[in-house]
């Protein structure tokens, strides 16, 4: 059986080593196959250390050509994340006003359900908000009816980039929440 020859790259020319040429240069089989098997080790080695020094810079190129995407990705996240995350506070705080609006036992004003809702929002770092309440005075709800509590902060107001890059600066962002009054009939 014959084995396939293989290309060994010298300088500039090709020579082929097969089973029957080593056999017949140097008549030890296992020998010429080592020797070979260096050799185009070290040929491969050197045709590959060419590439590498024809290629110094690449990386350079390739990260300023991902770079501005990779950028536009990482601060979309955190925008949209903050969106996210200032939706969700303002979700609470519209909650913890409605519940106090409709609690029989503290007789609240709308003064102090606007005063619930800041200081609930001023302990998340958010501040710009707008509170209104419906009906207007929340102790005028009769029994079961429903208090509505509604909050808008302006999402330029909390963003923390400079300045907002996906989100419009004229977006609000809102939350209500709608409680039936619980008095004593």
């Amino acid at each position: 059986m014959k084995l396939p020859t293989l290309p060994i790259l010298r300088s500039h020319k090709v020579a082929t080593v097969g089973r029957d040429h080593c056999e017949a240069a140097s008549g030890d089989l296992t020998r010429c196959e080592a020797t070979s098997g260096a050799h185009l080790e070290y040929n491969l080695e050197r045709s590959c250390r060419w590439c590498r020094i024809n290629r110094q810079g690449a990386a350079a190129v390739e990260f300023a050509l991902v770079a501005p995407l990779f950028f536009l990705l990482v601060f979309g996240m955190i925008e949209f994340g903050r969106m996210i995350m200032v939706q969700q506070v303002i979700t609470n705080a519209s909650r913890e006003g409605a519940r106090m609006a409709v609690l029989d036992s503290q007789t609240p004003t709308a003064s102090d359900v606007t005063s619930a809702v800041s200081t609930y929002l001023q302990n998340a770092g958010i501040s710009g908000e707008t509170v209104t309440i419906d009906p207007a005075e929340p102790t005028t709800a009769a029994y079961g009816e429903p208090v509505t509590v509604t909050v808008q902060v302006p999402f330029s107001s909390v963003s923390w980039l400079p300045a907002p890059m996906f989100i419009n600066a004229d977006t609000n962002l809102t939350a209500s929440a709608v409680m039936r009054r619980e008095t004593v009939q």
